[in-house]
């Protein structure tokens, strides 16, 4: 054990986990850089687990927050009115919600993670439809607060709610028992037949592509079903767009290309711009069926984090350029991920994902994990998901270089060979 180790080995609970995969002493970070203590470079393919899609300390959001904290502005002002907060209203409406149609949503400040969001939504749909029982999916991540802990597939962390997670269906996400089983239909029959067993369901809710759950990417006319099969019976649809979301596939929502229209949708980590804690519930006007502070948090007026959401939007979505670069970085990213499957085509790898929200499966957990490790050695910070951690899952930030690409790429290129040729 490192000495500096010592310190949290003695006064830190041991719950603490990502840490114990990069275990150096990080002092700064600049866009997709990490560095330790004692100066050491790593290129961030973690970015805050889907936090910092605009990179470490960006200089323009760096500069509002300091002009801000400079001229006295309000750090904490519960749910009440301040300019951050109406500047952070305005620029969302106006770069997101106005140009893709939706208007009518309203924001709901929730508190400061995205389990809070999940947590309002989860309550607003029961309240709005008057029905306990919620669908959710196979390998879904959700949150780990009971409510969204409920939601949630991850048995690791299901169990260690001390208690029973009930008022769940769990059904299969989009090719969980393959291309050749359509899982909207068994739903439909299911929800059709009044002795399957499953009560009425309040909502649903989903993620376009799931994160923790191993980059497994819904296709288009799935996700347009699964709004379908919402509308016929009368559930609300939620969509969590806490790490897929902000840019991370390529558009603003990672549902925006499908056409669909959900009732709610979560955000968290990215929408701060700059890893602030901030999440918010955006829902349909005619949801909103909340009476003054029955849903409430403490920090939900974390005015710092208006500040950097609001420059953000105005710094990378006043048009499609951004995005560009994204879907750009993706293809980029994916085709060399691709050419490392393809040289270990016998190892039983396989590409995942969408955008920058992409990786590849490995044979089990084992390998993945050394894969890591052998990376993290040579100046990569990257991080595994997946049901059994096998999935080698890229999530650097979004502005990152295309030379920081290439020598992160390369990194792990040389961790896929070293690892399956020992193997």
């Amino acid at each position: 054990m490192k000495l500096f180790e010592q310190n949290f080995e003695k006064n830190e609970s041991g719950v603490r986990s990502y840490c114990r995969s990069f275990p150096v002493m990080f002092q700064q970070a600049k866009g997709a850089e990490l560095i330790t203590k004692d100066g050491k470079r790593y290129i961030d393919f973690l970015a805050g687990a889907g936090t910092l899609n605009y990179g470490h300390n960006h200089p323009v959001l760096k500069k509002a927050l300091l002009e801000y904290i400079e001229n006295d502005g309000l750090t904490h002002g519960l749910d009440m009115y301040t300019d951050a907060k109406e500047i952070f209203l305005e620029t969302f409406n106006r770069l997101i919600l106005s140009p893709r149609n939706m208007q009518d949503y309203l924001v709901q400040f929730t508190g400061p993670t995205g389990t809070n969001a999940v947590e309002a939504a989860l309550k607003l749909a029961r309240k709005v439809k008057g029905r306990n029982n919620v669908i959710s999916f196979t390998n879904g991540f959700h949150g780990c607060t009971i409510g969204a802990l409920a939601v949630t597939g991850n048995q690791h962390h299901r169990g260690a709610a001390g208690v029973a997670l009930s008022d769940v269906t769990r059904m299969p996400y989009d090719n969980y028992f393959g291309k050749d089983v359509n899982s909207i239909e068994m739903m439909d029959k299911m929800l059709s037949d009044p002795s399957s067993g499953i009560d009425k369901p309040a909502a649903v809710i989903v993620e376009v592509v799931q994160g923790e759950g191993g980059l497994n990417a819904a296709s288009a006319d799935w996700v347009r079903n699964l709004e379908r099969l919402c509308r016929k019976h009368d559930m609300l649809l939620i969509v969590d767009d806490i790490q897929a979301g902000c840019g991370r596939t390529g558009t603003f929502f990672s549902f925006e290309e499908m056409g669909i229209k959900p009732d709610m949708i979560t955000l968290s980590k990215s929408i701060s711009g700059y890893g602030l804690p901030f999440a918010v519930l955006l829902m349909r006007g005619k949801l909103d069926e909340w009476t003054p502070g029955e849903h409430n948090g403490t920090f939900r007026g974390n005015n710092h984090a208006f500040v950097t959401a609001a420059a953000a939007l105005e710094e990378f979505w006043q048009d499609d350029s951004f995005a560009k670069s994204v879907r750009e970085k993706g293809a980029i990213i994916a085709e060399r991920m691709q050419q490392i499957t393809k040289r270990h085509s016998a190892d039983g790898l396989f590409f995942k994902g969408r955008g920058m929200m992409i990786g590849i499966s490995c044979l089990n957990g084992e390998i993945a994990a050394q894969i890591c490790e052998h990376a993290f050695e040579n100046g990569l910070v990257i991080e595994t998901s997946g049901a059994h951690s096998e999935v080698v899952k890229c999530l650097c930030p979004l502005t990152i270089s295309h030379e920081q690409i290439d020598q992160a790429m390369t990194i792990l290129d040389n961790a896929f060979a070293a690892v399956l040729a020992a193997k």
